[in-house]
């Protein structure tokens, strides 16, 4: 079917990818933008994927701080080349990194982060509460899974949904700058820190993840 120029060019602002994509992509979805972009993403992962193995040695470090000095965070955010590491649109992934930082308190980077102790201790207790409320033997343990998804969207960075766009996961966000630049990214490690609290969160990713 023909796409119009104005269609790809709201696809192209809202998701930041190439136009021989975006045009491909509408030409799939039958010119429907909402299922073009799902479309972006599932490429936009492949693609990610295949890049994952590439070293990413250079980046940036991206502070933030807010509520007049109330919070602070810093973030590392490494990706291939310099050139890219002074591209606006890595720039302003980094500052929207930090920003989420310090209004979604993660706990973890990703869920192989999370410490296995504290995993399983999670599940021994929503299963107890399984029980305790007498949920039915046979479905406790899909109960509990379902549970844990929800305690690693809430506790892991790469989990949580993006607070500019709720309906995007920060993972999310990380696959399309690697689509929209061309090189692997890699969230490295964060620090937040809030007044009066002594509980100061310090992530790093694991060495596979690095």
């Amino acid at each position: 079917m023909e796409i119009s120029a104005a269609a790809v060019k709201e696809l192209r602002e809202r998701t930041g990818v190439g136009f021989m994509d975006c045009k491909k992509a509408l030409q799939e979805s039958g010119g429907d933008i909402d299922e073009a972009i799902t479309l972006l993403r599932t490429m936009g992962k492949a693609k990610a994927a295949k890049r994952a193995g590439r070293q990413a040695t250079e980046g940036r470090v991206e502070a933030y701080i807010h509520m007049g000095g109330k919070i602070g965070v810093m973030v590392e955010v490494n990706c291939e080349t310099d050139f890219v590491a002074r591209n606006e649109d890595f720039i302003a992934l980094a500052t929207d990194l930090a920003m989420h930082i310090a209004a979604a308190n993660p706990r973890f980077l990703s869920r192989d982060d999370v410490d296995q102790a504290a995993l399983d201790a999670e599940r021994s207790i929503y299963r107890d509460q399984a029980i305790a409320e007498g949920k039915p033997e046979q479905i406790i343990d899909k109960i509990v899974d379902g549970k844990v998804g929800r305690y690693l969207s809430e506790v892991c960075l790469l989990e949580q949904p993006f607070v500019k766009d709720t309906d995007k996961k920060v993972g999310d966000l990380v696959t399309d700058a690697i689509t929209t630049l061309g090189e692997n990214i890699v969230v490295s490690r964060f620090a937040r820190f809030a007044i009066g609290d002594s509980d100061t969160t310090l992530a790093t990713a694991t060495p596979s993840e690095s």
